[in-house]
């Protein structure tokens, strides 16, 4: 596994996961259609929030459950806490310094049809 660093576009939110990207997956529910983040899934014991979370806003939608984090100052979406599986992140690979999706498989999710 490595590790990568990751930031907001403003660098007030700092991170740093381990994974080894097996996939990424996309999801077509109505944040995430809008959002149009490519996501890894991260357990929660390999992320690290190093600095920011003074700085974070958060959206929650439908059952209120999933935790969508967004910089107050710049805006972006480095990540989120899953709905379905509360101990992993969904983190947003834009956010990942030095970091090229191309060649890892990407896997079409279904969200909107989630009851």
């Amino acid at each position: 596994m490595a590790s990568y660093d990751g930031s907001c576009h403003c660098g007030a939110v700092r991170f740093t996961i381990e994974t080894d990207f097996q996939e990424l997956p996309t999801c077509d529910c109505s944040i995430c259609r809008r959002k149009n983040a490519l996501m890894v899934k991260v357990p929660e014991q390999h992320m690290t929030v190093h600095s920011g979370s003074e700085n974070f806003a958060e959206y929650r939608f439908h059952t209120a459950t999933a935790r969508h984090f967004f910089c107050k100052t710049c805006g972006i979406y480095p990540f989120h806490r899953k709905r379905v599986t509360p101990d992993f992140f969904g983190v947003n690979v834009f956010c990942l310094e030095d970091f090229d999706p191309e060649g890892i498989p990407v896997r079409a999710t279904v969200g909107k049809g989630m009851a």
